[in-house]
């Protein structure tokens, strides 16, 4: 394959892009923005903009005082463009967000208000961290010029009759859910450059999704008896008080929920359905660990006639060789949710079955970065036209 030529363009101290064809300005906010062409945001090949460069685009975090917006927040705090000018929480309205979060005391942000309460004339660009069923009416209230990335399932799922099914309430915003582009940001990142809403993913569909969609997309695997057994840290339940999330209901031990009936298995059939251009069901456990953050996902696939175990890991190592954030490990290392703490990075590996003609894909994220806040930021930046990896390169933490 020929090599692409760009030219380096410096934008700003210790950030450079590579530079590539300009597209058609598009006008938000009354002004005009050029994005350039590009099929990778990471240091490899990165997207630029031009205009905006040197401009802070201002952000609303609402739900700052659950886990997600907090971790939303941190992440911001390493963000050369983006400012938060309005925090949102009901039952902390008037408080700062270093009295709620101390890990948060020296930034200089506004009190949270309430959301009935809150000035979006001095937004640019919301993060909704509101629980599932309060965000549809809340999106639909805001003005039509703000750019949305959505942390709730609200939007997740193209069917609104599923939907309901699901979650076990009618969908309020079905014209708006036409709008929505699902954010698998390796995935689909041309549709979410140009989005006004995008549907951010779960952390468990995040963590499958990625290391299936290649390989379901390149047939080498069939897209039936696809069984998964995935782990989450006890923060993917979120922050309001259950007598389920105890220390003592969770620690010392392992467990099982939402077996047959979890909420995330419509939308990773959907995901690999679309793929697959076909109906895919899947087997879906997942367990909750005692340990605060952390997801890992064991798979087990059927290949296709033909198929080595090589040719998976060499279409992986290939699929995203040019991306910053999935990283496909050298064969035989084993991922570690510990390797991937507190960045938005996400390990995978294939390993042979000892069965012969299957496999087993192991994937690790951190469900509050790479599966939730991260992966919201890196879809906002490309919403806005700035490098994906923006903010997001802190490597991971360990021990």
């Amino acid at each position: 394959m020929a090599t692409a030529a760009f030219n380096i363009v410096r934008l700003d101290p210790g950030c450079f892009f590579k530079d590539a064809n300009i597209t058609k300005p598009k006008i938000w906010w009354g002004r005009k923005l050029y994005t350039k062409a590009m099929v990778a945001s990471s240091p490899r090949t990165l997207q630029a903009s031009n205009d905006k460069a040197h401009e802070d685009v201002r952000v609303a975090v609402l739900g700052a005082s659950g886990y997600t917006g907090s971790e939303i927040i941190r992440l911001l705090a390493n963000h050369p463009h983006f400012r938060i000018t309005v925090m949102t929480a009901d039952r902390k309205a008037g408080q700062s967000i270093g009295s709620v979060f101390p890990h948060l005391i020296t930034q200089d942000l506004p009190d949270m208000v309430a959301i009935k309460d809150a000035n979006f004339g001095d937004v640019d660009a919301v993060f909704c961290c509101l629980p599932h069923g309060t965000t549809q009416d809340i999106i639909k209230s805001l003005p039509k010029n703000l750019r949305v990335v959505d942390l709730s399932a609200d939007f997740r799922l193209q069917d609104i009759l599923e939907y309901e099914e699901w979650y076990g309430q009618p969908h309020r915003a079905p014209d708006l859910q036409k709008e929505a582009v699902y954010g698998l940001t390796e995935i689909w990142r041309e549709e979410i450059r140009n989005a006004g809403l995008v549907a951010n993913p779960g952390c468990y569909p995040t963590s499958i999704q990625l290391p299936l969609i290649p390989l379901i997309k390149a047939n080498l695997i069939k897209c039936s008896h696809i069984i998964i057994d995935s782990k989450s840290g006890v923060s993917g339940a979120g922050r309001s008080p259950k007598e389920a999330n105890l220390f003592t209901e969770v620690s010392e031990g392992i467990h099982a929920y939402g077996i047959t009936k979890h909420r995330h298995v419509p939308e990773i059939e959907q995901g690999l359905s679309d793929v697959a251009h076909s109906k895919v069901t899947v087997s879906f456990t997942p367990h909750l660990m005692p340990m605060s953050r952390g997801m890992l996902s064991t798979i087990y696939v059927e290949m296709a006639p033909g198929v080595r175990i090589e040719d998976l890991h060499d279409q992986l190592k290939a699929y995203y060789e040019n991306e910053e954030f999935v990283c496909m490990l050298k064969k035989g290392d084993t991922p570690h949710t510990r390797f991937v703490r507190g960045s938005n990075y996400c390990h995978v590996n294939v390993f042979p079955d000892r069965n012969p003609g299957k496999a087993i894909i192991i994937s690790v994220i951190d469900n509050l970065v790479k599966g939730a806040s991260g992966q919201a930021l890196q879809n906002l930046n490309l919403m806005m036209g700035y490098p994906e990896t923006t903010g997001l390169l802190s490597q991971p933490l360990f021990p």
